[in-house]
Formats: C-alpha cells, sequence, structure tokens
C-alpha cells in the first residue's frame, strides 16, 4: 500500500511538472473539445458556440446543499480523478469548476440542461437522475483518455454551448440472464456501470430459469441451494445471497437504474420444479436440467401449493426489491394449456399487486387478461404472424403498456453474422445497423404510439460465461438500442449515427470493454 501510495504521488508530481508518466511520449491527442454532435444518445436540442471550458488542477466540483447533488458529484469526481490527477474537491462553496445544481424547471423526470463556456460547466436538473445522465454526458464530451485508471496528459475539455435533452422513453432497459449461465455480483456491477454511460434507466435480472434458479427464498431454501446449483452444460452454477442481491439493488440504485427482478412461470421452471416435488402434477421432482430446449417445464396450475409457493416467493423478493415493477415471465408455457395458463394468471397478478408491484410480464401475458397497469414485453420477430401482434396491440389499445423487444432486432444474444464466434441464430443474424434502424414508435401495427413506455435489449446466456463475451454481444449494438428509447425519432440517422459509433471505440478501449468490430461501422484506424 505504501508503495502503491509512493508511486501515485510521483505520477501526480511529474504530471504538474509536464512530464510523461507512461514510460514512453504520449500519443498525440486532439487539442479540440468533442464537439455536442457525438454524444450517444444523441441529445435533444444543443447550441454550440463559444470557447471551452478546461478543466485544471484548480477545478472544484460545486454542489447544492442537497445529499442526491453531492452523491453525484462525488462519483464524477471519482470518474475524472485517476485519469486526470487532480483533486477535484467536492464542495456546496464558491463559484465556477463543475457545477451540480437541482432547480424545478422544464427537464422532466431524468432530463437535464448542460452549460458550458470558459467559467465552468453548469449541470441543472429537477431530480438527481438527471443530474447523473448530465454527467455522463460530460464524461463523453471528455477525451476517452479520462476513462483511464492512471494519470493521462489531457487535455481536459468541454466544447462551449448549451445542452436541453430530455428522454423519449421512460422505459431503457437492459436484460441480463444470469440464469442459463450465472454471473457474479462484480459481474453485473461491471455490466451496470456500462449500462448507465448511455442513460440505460432498467436492469431486468432473469433470475430464474429450467437451468438454475438464482436468488435465496427463505421459505423454500432448496430453490437456491439445490435448483442453483448447476448451469447450462453442467457446470457449478451459484446463486445470490439476499445481501448479494441487496448489494446489486444498491449499486444499479447508485447508477440510477432500477432492478427489475424476474421469477419466469407457470413455464421454464425446471430448476424449481427439480427442487420441489409437490409443485409437480404427478409429485415426482424432474432431474435437474442442463441443456437449452424449452418450453417442457410448467408449474402445476391445479395445485393450491402452487399459488402459496408464488405468494413466498414474490413476497420476499419484493420485500427485497424497492423498484416499482416484478417480472413474471410468461413466455414459452407450451406445457401448460391454455385454460390453465389464463388461471394460473388470473392468480397470480394479484399477488404482485398484493405485496406493492406493477406487473410485467412477456407478451404471452396477453394471451390472459392483463391486470390494470401491468407491461407486456414484446419479444417477437418482425415476421411474427399478424393475429399474434393484434393479440398484443389491441391490449395496448385496452391500457396494456408496451416494452419492445423485438428478438431479430435487439436480442443482443443473437449473432452478427453466420461466423460470429458466439450467441445464437434463432431470431436471425443481427448487425449493428438492423438493431438501430427502426422506430419503436411505428414498429407494432395498430398499437398505439402513446402505449409504447420504451425499450430494452435483452442478452441470453446459453453461450455465455465472462464479462467480456457479455460485452463482446452487448457491443456495438447496446448504444443504438439506448438511443432509440433516449433520443427523438428526428435524431434517428444511421448514417449519423454510425460516425458517432465509431468515435466510442477509443472509449471502450480506455474503459476495457471488447467489442464486435463490425464491417458496417467506419471505425478509426490504429
Amino acid at each position: 500500500m505504501k508503495n502503491r501510495t509512493l508511486r501515485l504521488l510521483g505520477s501526480l508530481l511529474l504530471v504538474a511538472l509536464g512530464v510523461s508518466v507512461t514510460g514512453a511520449a504520449p500519443a498525440p491527442r486532439s487539442t479540440s473539445p468533442t464537439p455536442f454532435d457525438r454524444v450517444i444518445p444523441a441529445p435533444a436540442h444543443t447550441t454550440p458556440g463559444g470557447n471551452p471550458y478546461r478543466i485544471t488542477r484548480g477545478t472544484h466540483i460545486r454542489v447544492d446543499g442537497s445529499r442526491e447533488a453531492r452523491r453525484v458529484g462525488e462519483y464524477l469526481a471519482g470518474l475524472l480523478r485517476p485519469s486526470t490527477g487532480y483533486r477535484l474537491p467536492v464542495t456546496d462553496r464558491g463559484a465556477g469548476g463543475i457545477r451540480l445544481r437541482l432547480h424545478q424547471g422544464p427537464f422532466g423526470a431524468e432530463g437535464y440542461r448542460l452549460d458550458s463556456g470558459p467559467g465552468g460547466v453548469t449541470i441543472t436538473a429537477a431530480v438527481p437522475a438527471g443530474l447523473f445522465h448530465g454527467v455522463q454526458t460530460l464524461r463523453q464530451l471528455l477525451p476517452a483518455a479520462v476513462e483511464k485508471d492512471s494519470v493521462q496528459p489531457g487535455p481536459w475539455l468541454v466544447a462551449g454551448g448549451t445542452l436541453h435533452d430530455t428522454p423519449r422513453y421512460s422505459w431503457r432497459g437492459a436484460m441480463l440472464d444470469v440464469s442459463r449461465h450465472f454471473f457474479t455480483v462484480e459481474q453485473v456491477k461491471r455490466y451496470i456501470d456500462q449500462l448507465a454511460l448511455y442513460k440505460i434507466n432498467k436492469l431486468h435480472l432473469h433470475l430464474s430459469d429450467d437451468q438454475g434458479w438464482r436468488i435465496a427464498i427463505d421459505s423454500w431454501p432448496r430453490l437456491a441451494t439445490y435448483g442453483g446449483s448447476t448451469q447450462v452444460g453442467g457446470g457449478p452454477g451459484g446463486y445470490y445471497t439476499k445481501a448479494d442481491y441487496k448489494e446489486i439493488v444498491r449499486y444499479a440504485s447508485s447508477r440510477y437504474l432500477e432492478v427489475v427482478p424476474e421469477i419466469d412461470m407457470p413455464g421454464h421452471t425446471n430448476a424449481a420444479l427439480a427442487s420441489y416435488a409437490d409443485l409437480n402434477c404427478d409429485g415426482v421432482a424432474p432431474p435437474l436440467y442442463t441443456g437449452t430446449a424449452v418450453g417442457f417445464s410448467s408449474l402445476c396450475a391445479g395445485k393450491e401449493i402452487t399459488y402459496d409457493f408464488v405468494d413466498d416467493v414474490i413476497r420476499e423478493l419484493a420485500a427485497l426489491t424497492p423498484g416499482r415493477h416484478l417480472h413474471i415471465g410468461g413466455d414459452e408455457a407450451h406445457s401448460t394449456s391454455h385454460e390453465d395458463y389464463v388461471a394460473f394468471m388470473e392468480r397470480v397478478q394479484p399477488i404482485v399487486a398484493r405485496y406493492g408491484k406493477t406487473v410485467v410480464g412477456w407478451h404471452q401475458l396477453t394471451g390472459a387478461t392483463p391486470a390494470e397497469g401491468a407491461l407486456a414485453q414484446y419479444w417477437g420477430l418482425d415476421g411474427t404472424s399478424a393475429q399474434e401482434k393484434e393479440r398484443v396491440a389491441a391490449a395496448a389499445r385496452n391500457g396494456t403498456g408496451i416494452i419492445l423487444s423485438p428478438a431479430d432486432r435487439i436480442y443482443l444474444d443473437m449473432k452478427y453474422t453466420a461466423d460470429t464466434p458466439l450467441g445464437l441464430s434463432w431470431a436471425g443474424l443481427v448487425e449493428v445497423r438492423r438493431a438501430y434502424d427502426w422506430d419503436p414508435a411505428a414498429y407494432l401495427p395498430g398499437a398505439p404510439a402513446s402505449a409504447i413506455r420504451g425499450v430494452e435489449a435483452p442478452l441470453w446466456s446459453e453461450t455465455l460465461t465472462r464479462s467480456d463475451e457479455i460485452e463482446y454481444m452487448a457491443f456495438p449494438r447496446l448504444p443504438g438500442v439506448a438511443e432509440l428509447g433516449w433520443s427523438p425519432a428526428s435524431t434517428h440517422d444511421w448514417d449519423a449515427y454510425k460516425v458517432r459509433l465509431a468515435a466510442q471505440a477509443e472509449r471502450w478501449e480506455a474503459l476495457g470493454i471488447d467489442f464486435y468490430r463490425s464491417p458496417q461501422v467506419p471505425w478509426p484506424t490504429a
């Protein structure tokens, strides 16, 4: 620890003297600030102009007296200190520097305004989430080297002008499947940080499936200890203790993401059925499952113990989850009759409401009667039958909100090309342009635009076991999904977007993010 401190002090002294600390001459760096039109997601309104602001060793991060603004200020300081080498004290006194200001105004629930000029940068928002999103924009306006964890030469310029920004949709989500393969708390946190950079605000965790149950439930302990003991391919699996889950929720909240937990039912339940024989209609527990086929399992809709089980699981999970939403799955219940499916959903949806949560389900929920206020997550394809699309659209016209996750557009586990070493291709091949080049408001025929709550990019993990594999499938498609959810439709233009996307490569490299170098994107040369 002493040696590390001495090295850091030495690095700071060398930077103060203008000496490179990398062991070689620093690469040439542009002295021009990053223009506003390079930000992803594209801001709603920009007015560039005037001289830039330069972050120096004298810069302070100034916050108002609120605890929330100070928390965002400390987050920003934590981002900037390693690469700049500056102290960047967070204070509620003085003027100039970088200012984070909570103030009532026309910013909406998550919007903000950023003003930049030679005297400083001010981010103003009505709520802390808006300040946080403004910080992500400021981060992208700085050179990519700001993301590194060692002192870099700078300069640290922020373009001059004013930026007004507010999201198009309130639901901008990403789903991580931790059931097919288990991912640790630290791996989930890493993904959360990557999502936050692009203003994603929902982390949907797929916590149960045929291959594994991933959350401890005190009243049914074998769900985790036995049902969570394996994964696809027969690995050791794993599960989150309640403390683990709370830590994921806390960390996500610090990045202004709501965790949306999913317990998939009545299908995709083999891990639960294997853990407790009484959940099976015949009272016989099946073996644990490590394959990838779907649609063969079902809770027993006709047994009262099924609803005791559901009540206990939802009660315990709701108590751990401060967010509004709880996902009950409902897809691919091929081993459940239609009558049983309808009866099951009529029993289960009120349980979710009893514990203070709003129902979210895959769009098959519209085959029953969605509860008032429920959200249906559409994962069909462009080629899904008109009848199925109309059923979802009819529910939308009747008040059900729609989250769009079309599998042949934004399922991040779909291969980019036939040669992609990871992922699946049952929904087709999904290159970067295909994932970006569509309009959520016009996607589902017959669904009113007002019913569309937003977009979500699922990432299923049949073929994924490590963080670098998550990243390779998510990047570069995830930023495009984020832009579909955040930016006005008028800003969506592939030819302009692909240039902005290419400029993100240096930032991903600085962050250590693995990504697919799609030939559709004009990446910078080395």
